[in-house]
Formats: C-alpha cells, sequence, structure tokens
C-alpha cells in the first residue's frame, strides 16, 4: 500500500514539474511584430553562446498635468535563436526593422538570455 502511494505521489509530483516547465520555458506565451531602431545584435554567453539584440522604438509619452508630451525611447531587448536570422540583422545595424517575435515566460540559457525570441524579420527601411 505504502509502494502504491510512493509511486503515484511521484508521479505526481513529475507531472506537475513537467507541466512548470512545458508553461514556464516553452509555451509561446504571445506572438507579435516590434518595429525600432536596430541598436546592435551580439554574439555572447560564457557556457551557451547566443545571438541577443536591441531595438529602440521611438514613442511619445503623456507629459505631467499642463505640460507637453515628450519623446520617449523604449528598449526593445530580444534574443535569437536562428543564425540566419542573426546574421541578417548584424548588417541591419542602424536601420529601421520590423520584427516578428514570440514571448515565453522565461528564457532558457541556450535558447537566449530574454524571453523574446526574434524567429524572422519582417521589413527592413
Amino acid at each position: 500500500m505504502k509502494r502504491k502511494i510512493l509511486l503515484i505521489s511521484s508521479l505526481a509530483v513529475a507531472l506537475a514539474l513537467a507541466a512548470f516547465i512545458y508553461f514556464r520555458f516553452y509555451f509561446v506565451f504571445g506572438e507579435g511584430v516590434k518595429a525600432g531602431e536596430l541598436n546592435f545584435v551580439v554574439y555572447k554567453g560564457y557556457l551557451f553562446k547566443t545571438y541577443e539584440g536591441r531595438a529602440i522604438q521611438a514613442g511619445f509619452a503623456k507629459g505631467n498635468k499642463g505640460t507637453a508630451s515628450v519623446v520617449q525611447s523604449y528598449e526593445f531587448d530580444f534574443s535569437i535563436t536562428d543564425e540566419a536570422v542573426a546574421d541578417s540583422l548584424m548588417r541591419c545595424s542602424g536601420k529601421t526593422v520590423e520584427l516578428h517575435y514570440k514571448e515565453y515566460l522565461g528564457a532558457l540559457p541556450w535558447k537566449g538570455q530574454q524571453k523574446y525570441i526574434v524567429d524572422r524579420i519582417i521589413a527592413v527601411n
């Protein structure tokens, strides 16, 4: 009887852990397109070398009461898993790009440092 309870408990814990890992690191939480000026794309890392990039998005922020809106920039930090996409982006530094990305709830070291993974380039201007 104890053996059966231990087996069922172990199986339940293993399934819960597998579900947690799947939803945290492999489940695509969101997809979208972001546009901005490509700041950099680098290949870096100590143990796992990954492609990391940043795009700067200009926008307007609402000013305080009675003041005008101000220009504010947002940084979109992302990782790239596809080497061909990374190579193409490395030649686009300083250009305005539209990037399709997938958002995960967590990052795995071998997939990149960011929870946003760029999987393709939509447009380069």
